[in-house]
């Protein structure tokens, strides 16, 4: 058995999908592991490192990808990655597949058998694999870090002998994991939280991390959750009066976070130029749905900008701006998923494609796509929109 690991194309994708500890693991459950020369680089691994834990170093990505069974991927593999591959090889990867259709298609015509990583079910056997929370987990604490390095001022209350200094306010708006850790760091360093959601369990959490819950809560503020724990589309009229709430609430806020996707869907819009325009000097907005259009009006893809006196920050790729955590805990994932398709005693592949796991995750297969929300014969999972860059929740 042969798990390759290429180097992502991706320009702004820093991290990778194996660590030396994931490769000693692999090794241990009897594949031999390549790995495409600087693949871990921006994640702080050297070839080195790869080479000390087992694994070869291949010259390119033909090398790395040519015969493997298993490959290895953050993101979904390119038109070029897939010619190299053999048909039948397992690829594992966020495949980001909602509006990227063709894509998807040309995994299926190349014979690769594609899993999306961020469709994995959120039930307790699956919560090691689990990418959208280890990777927005990450999202959320770097767009604080991100915030406060924008912001010109000190986050947490000081009082000093030359006068006291206001803890600076902050406004998280969507509560899923993004947004929960997103609170926590901003708490730990000493801002005065508060912070939004449409789903009504998400007061109890915000509360249990001592930030201030911001909603308009009627009756279908209470219905407003799925079985599965996700947040439902709202009606306008609620829209109009939560959006009514939360432009006078960030008129008074020094940073305001937004965390909010929907799968297959643009970003909905939370921010409104009108709503930029009242916020106080010096202010500073970060948006992690950026890359699907945006939460905040006039957020730009990759660039932190100005309006008036108001920065908004639109990093890309914000969990791979902390790439050597990421690429950690992205490779637990992917070894986690892994290891249950492998035949410990004849230390071979054995994938039950009848396991939950793996209906719920394979995009394709025996040159077809398969999964049922491509194929219409059920709806679409609901599951967060992908984290593969964004990082949101």
């Amino acid at each position: 058995m042969k798990i390759g690991v290429p180097l992502e194309r991706d320009a702004v994708e820093t991290r990778v999908a194996a660590t030396a500890e994931t490769v000693k693991k692999f090794i241990g459950l009897g594949f031999d592991v390549v790995v495409e020369k600087g693949a871990g680089k921006a994640s702080r691994i050297l070839d080195a490192d790869y080479k000390d834990a087992g694994a070869k170093i291949a010259a390119d990505a033909s090398a790395t990808l040519g015969d493997a069974d298993v490959v290895l991927k953050v993101g979904r593999p390119g038109a070029d990655e897939l010619k190299l591959m053999k048909k039948g090889a397992l690829v594992f990867a966020i495949m980001d597949p909602f509006g990227h259709e063709k894509d998807v298609k040309a995994m299926a015509t190349a014979g690769v058998s594609g899993f999306a990583m961020e469709f994995m079910p959120r039930i307790t056997r699956a919560q090691v694999m689990d990418v959208l929370s280890s990777q927005a987990n990450l999202a959320g604490y770097q767009a604080v870090i991100d915030a406060a390095e924008e912001y010109d001022r000190a986050l947490p209350m000081m009082m000093t002998a030359a006068g006291t200094v206001p803890a600076a306010r902050v406004f998280v708006m969507g509560a899923g994991v993004a947004g929960l850790q997103a609170i926590a760091t901003a708490r730990r360093l000493g801002a005065s939280v508060s912070a939004t959601d449409v789903r009504p369990a998400a007061k109890e959490q915000v509360e249990s991390l001592a930030a201030k819950f911001v909603a308009v809560e009627d009756d279908e503020f209470k219905q407003a959750e799925t079985a599965g724990g996700y947040a439902k589309q709202m009606s306008p009229e609620y829209q109009k009066k939560q959006a009514e709430l939360v432009a006078s609430h960030i008129a008074k806020q020094d940073i305001v976070i937004t965390t909010a996707l929907i799968p297959g869907r643009p970003a909905p819009r939370l921010i409104t130029k009108e709503m930029v325009q009242s916020m106080r000097p010096g202010s500073v907005l970060v948006d992690l749905a950026v890359e699907r259009g945006g939460n905040v009006e006039g957020a730009k893809p990759g660039k932190v900008i100005k309006v008036g006196e108001v920065k908004i920050v639109g990093h890309l790729n914000v969990p791979g701006r902390i790439a050597a955590t990421a690429s950690a805990l992205y490779a637990k994932n992917l070894y986690a998923f892994v290891e249950t398709m492998v035949d410990k005693e004849a230390k071979s592949l054995n994938v039950d494609w009848d396991d939950e796991l793996v209906t719920a995750t394979v995009l394709t297969r025996d040159g077809a796509v398969v999964h049922s929300a491509f194929t219409g014969s059920k709806p679409a999972p609901a599951v967060p929109a992908a984290a593969k860059k964004e990082g949101g929740e």
